[in-house]
């Protein structure tokens, strides 16, 4: 049950918890200094409360890393919210330590017993909930006043949502270009940040995106100027749907941060599509990792394997860990698998999630659509929907922003 309680409020509250770099080991005092944050120290407590708080929700893989990686972004969201004068209340706080400890049918005392008898302190509760509230206001304050939905981005959701029978409506469908940076280290994420941004501010033309693309992409459409195919709205992730449907033909979007690339977009065209079927609810996928593999070894599984369950065989004999395959909702899916996932049918492969450590073989087993409710649509609920996928993209930028801007060391 608190795993659950994890996911949904951390959604809620837009706490990004991703992945920093190596196993921490602890120096000093509980109350010495781990690493600074723009001269703020993160302090062993600290590390510690967040790990046994991670633990709870959800004992996510590497869990040092996730929780030193939280804390870092955690300083970095209080930090602007303190720049920009924005201040969490009492009241704000305890109505969010009340959302979220509701999601596990839990008051907050009876949240707060529970955590305790982990070892964590209601304090540290406190404080990734506010970290969380105050960067939720940063990002209002920031974009909320140029982040308008249309009733023509609207319409576009509802119909792209809509799905079977004669009541069946057009999907909309958008013809994009890239730009993937390769960013799966420290110093690569820094200048791809500062590359992207550079390239979003003055590319003006179709021509100059290809042109971008061609010299520096890392992505499989790099020869064709980034361009790919028509694709359904629906199968991008949410917060890159939401940038997308911000767009003019033409426009570039902000740079996006993904786990190990940084994205531009270029909307070339928007089309609706009445043969389009309903909106996607999951996707069936599976990874094939070869450690320190190459292209052409990835390229070598695929001619082994036709279907997902032909990846089992290939797996035969291997550690478990290098065949991954599970269902997700399409929310709930890593961006830069969303993405991958988004340009494939039916048991097509991406090999655009290998890095320097590994190669990677990804695979669409099958998608499982949402055939939705009979009913009125409640327009105003789309909008909201549609304005928070579009603050959410803006915020993972703007901390990615922030971070690459950043002064983090130990002590």
């Amino acid at each position: 049950m608190i795993g659950r309680v994890g996911l949904a409020a951390a959604a809620v509250a837009i706490l990004v918890l991703s992945g920093a770099d190596g196993s921490m080991a602890q120096q000093g005092g509980p109350f010495a200094p781990r690493l600074f944050v723009n001269d703020k120290a993160i302090t062993n407590y600290e590390m510690d409360q967040r790990i046994q708080f991670l633990r709870l929700l959800g004992n996510p893989p590497d869990i040092e890393k996730v929780a030193l990686d939280g804390l870092i972004d955690d300083r970095l969201r209080l930090d602007e919210a303190e720049r920009l004068g924005i201040t969490v209340s009492d009241e704000q706080l305890k109505e969010g330590m009340e959302e979220f400890a509701a999601r596990g049918d839990l008051d907050v005392d009876q949240f707060v017993v529970l955590i305790g008898q982990a070892g964590v302190s209601e304090e540290s509760f406190r404080d990734f909930v506010k970290s969380g509230l105050a960067w939720r206001e940063v990002v209002r304050a920031k974009y909320g006043p140029r982040t308008q939905v249309t009733d023509a981005e609207i319409d576009r959701a509802v119909q792209s949502a809509a799905g079977g029978g004669p009541a069946a409506t057009a999907g909309t469908q958008v013809l994009l270009s890239e730009i993937v940076l390769r960013a799966d280290t420290p110093d690569y994420r820094r200048d791809a940040l500062a590359l992207a941004r550079q390239l979003s501010g003055s590319i003006d033309s179709a021509d100059a995106f290809a042109a971008a693309a061609r010299k520096y992409s890392v992505s499989r459409s790099r020869d064709q100027g980034g361009r790919m195919g028509w694709m359904p709205l629906s199968k991008l992730p949410p917060s890159v749907a939401g940038q997308v449907l911000a767009l003019g033909p033409g426009k570039v979007s902000e740079p996006i941060e993904m786990d190990n690339a940084i994205v531009l977009f270029q909307l070339r065209s928007i089309r609706e599509d009445r043969a389009e079927g309903p909106k996607t609810a999951a996707v069936d996928y599976a990874k094939f990792i070869i450690p320190g593999g190459t292209l052409a070894q990835a390229m070598k599984v695929r001619m082994r394997a036709d279907t997902c369950d032909d990846l089992y065989g290939v797996a035969r004999g291997l550690p478990p860990e290098r065949l991954v395959r599970e269902t997700r909702q399409v929310a709930d899916l890593p961006p830069d698998v969303a993405q991958e996932l988004a340009k494939l049918d039916d048991n097509e492969v991406s090999y655009a999630l290998g890095n320097a450590r590994a190669a990677v073989v990804l695979m669409l087993c099958g998608r499982t659509p949402d055939l939705g409710e009979d009913g009125a649509i409640d327009r105003e609920a789309v909008r909201r929907q549609l304005f928070g996928q579009r603050l959410a993209g803006y915020a993972d930028s703007y901390l990615a922003e922030l971070k690459a801007d950043a002064i983090i060391r130990e002590p």
